[in-house]
This record gives C-alpha cells, sequence and structure tokens, in this order.
C-alpha cells in the first residue's frame, strides 16, 4: 500500500475549516483515503481525522506539519497531530502476574493483525518472563516496594526513553503509575480493568459482584490521568451471566472480556483513531 500521511486536529468549530484542510491537500496532489469529521455542538469544538497518500504530493513530509501549522493551526486555534503509515509505534507492554491480557496481545502481534513493535515487556514480578521468553521479547524485571517506587519508576523511564516508546499498555499492571510517568506520557497510558468501580472495589470485585448477584459484568479501557481509573475512556463492553454462574466463571468471563477490550483500545490507539479531548474521546471509524 502506499505511504499515507494522518492528520488528527480538533478546534474551535467555524465554518471553512474542512474546506481549507481538504483543498489543500488536493491543491498539494493527495489523494485523500479517508475521512472522518465530528462536531460537538455542546462545546462548540470541530474533530476530524484525514488520511490522504504521500505519492505524488508536492510537499516534502518533514515540512507537512510546518506547513499546516503556520496556515492553519494558529488561524483556528488547532490542536493538530501529523503521523504517517510507514512509521510503526513503538509499545512497552506492563504486567505484574495476570497473564491472559499479554498472551492476548502478544498473539495477535505475533499473527500481524497490528501494524506496531513491541521491543520490550516491563513487570514487577519475574513470573511471566516465560511468556516475553516464548515470543522473543526481552522481559525487564523492577521490583517495586514502598521504599524504592520512585527509584525503580526513574528506572523505567529511562529503560522507555532508550528504547525509542511512543505509548504504554498496562496489561493488568498491579501498580499506581506515578504522575511524573503520567506527564510523559499524556493519554499514551492504556489501561483496563473491571467495570464493577467504584460499586466492587478491593481484591476480589468478581466475588462481591457474586454476592450481590449482579446480571452483568464489563470491562473498561482508558487512559490513565492522575485521577485514578477516571480517564478518557476508549472502549468498553458488558457481558451478561446468571444465578449460575459462580465466582470461578465470572472471573472466567471477565478476563475473556477483559483481553477483548483492551485489544480494541490498542487497536483504535495504534491505527490513530483515537482523539483525546478534556475527559472523553472521539473515536473515528
Amino acid at each position: 500500500m502506499n505511504t499515507t500521511a494522518k492528520l488528527l486536529l480538533h478546534c474551535p468549530d467555524r465554518p471553512g475549516i474542512l474546506a481549507e484542510i481538504t483543498n489543500f491537500i488536493t491543491i498539494n496532489g493527495g489523494n485523500i483515503v479517508y475521512l472522518d469529521q465530528y462536531v460537538d455542538h455542546m462545546e462548540n469544538v470541530f474533530f476530524t481525522r484525514i488520511e490522504w497518500e504521500l505519492e505524488g504530493f508536492m510537499i516534502p513530509r518533514d515540512k507537512i506539519y510546518d506547513y499546516l501549522n503556520t496556515l492553519y493551526a494558529q488561524k483556528y486555534k488547532m490542536d493538530l497531530r501529523l503521523y504517517f503509515s510507514d512509521v510503526k509505534p513503538r509499545m512497552a507492554i506492563f504486567v505484574s502476574k495476570f497473564s491472559h491480557c499479554l498472551f492476548d496481545m502478544l498473539a495477535r502481534y505475533t499473527a500481524g493483525e497490528w501494524d506496531v513493535e513491541i521491543p520490550l515487556i516491563v513487570s514487577n514480578h519475574p513470573d511471566l518472563q516465560h511468556v516475553a521468553e516464548r515470543f522473543g521479547i526481552p522481559y525487564h524485571v523492577f521490583p517495586i516496594t514502598k521504599e524504592n517506587k520512585q527509584a525503580q519508576e526513574q528506572a523505567e523511564m529511562e529503560l522507555l526513553r532508550e528504547n525509542g516508546i511512543d505509548f504504554i499498555v498496562l496489561a493488568r499492571y498491579m501498580q499506581v503509575i506515578s504522575e511524573q510517568m503520567i506527564e510523559a506520557y499524556p493519554n499514551k497510558i492504556i489501561n483496563i480493568h473491571h467495570s464493577f468501580l467504584p460499586a466492587f472495589v478491593g481484591a476480589k470485585p468478581y466475588h462481591a459482584a457474586f454476592e450481590r448477584g449482579v446480571k452483568i459484568i464489563g470491562a473498561t479501557s482508558h487512559y490513565v490521568t492522575t485521577d485514578l481509573d477516571a480517564g478518557p475512556i476508549i472502549e468498553q463492553d458488558v457481558v451478561r451471566i446468571t444465578h449460575k454462574d459462580t465466582p470461578a466463571e465470572l472471573i472466567s468471563k471477565g478476563k475473556d472480556l477483559e483481553k477483548i477490550v483492551l485489544s480494541r483500545a490498542v487497536q483504535k490507539h495504534i491505527e490513530r483513531k483515537v482523539l483525546a479531548y478534556k475527559n472523553k474521546t472521539v473515536i473515528f471509524n
């Protein structure tokens, strides 16, 4: 396939924005292959994602952002991001002891479903090193205690910088990410958790849900912010259960749902189809 440029932007809504951007692409020889837009009338904000082929495009790719920023970003008060389809994002996976999300993501990665690179896996436990070895991915263990948490996270961030990591996926990583790391990767850390919060907090939410007799369990994937488990939501889903389901069956169904929801969220992020605005997301088709 031809290499494409992917432009995502949002700005205060006003007439003529889309016409100007598409005209800029067209008059410079770009062939638009994807266009999706949305207007939040409550906030009066315009969102769009445009993708066009670079073959025959008259502006050098290293100058496209500068042109867009100079011609339109200042004029329309735009927040814009530009990506290229031949540049694979580099993803780090953080895990603890649960393996279901890790296996699912590595299987998709190995099968070629995701256009991404996974240079490393980080964990606070050695338990899943055998999984990383099976897939040929370096596994780095940073044991964390209250006393060494800050120093260990500094070491983790240095490792991420050395490997050019673009975003992080918390595949049931059972540690709270520090504000410093969140600020270094804004809307670039993806988390997964069950959707019982805050009704069923604690170590055994599925047992608590069983005791309560819930009829639906769910999973939520979101970007990590300094507000614990309250960042912009990327993907959610639910599955129905009945009185016949045991706690073990709830856990099994919950794990299946968690890995599906997390993988959907990661795929959208890899495809550059997510725009975070305030504490919400716009997910382009």
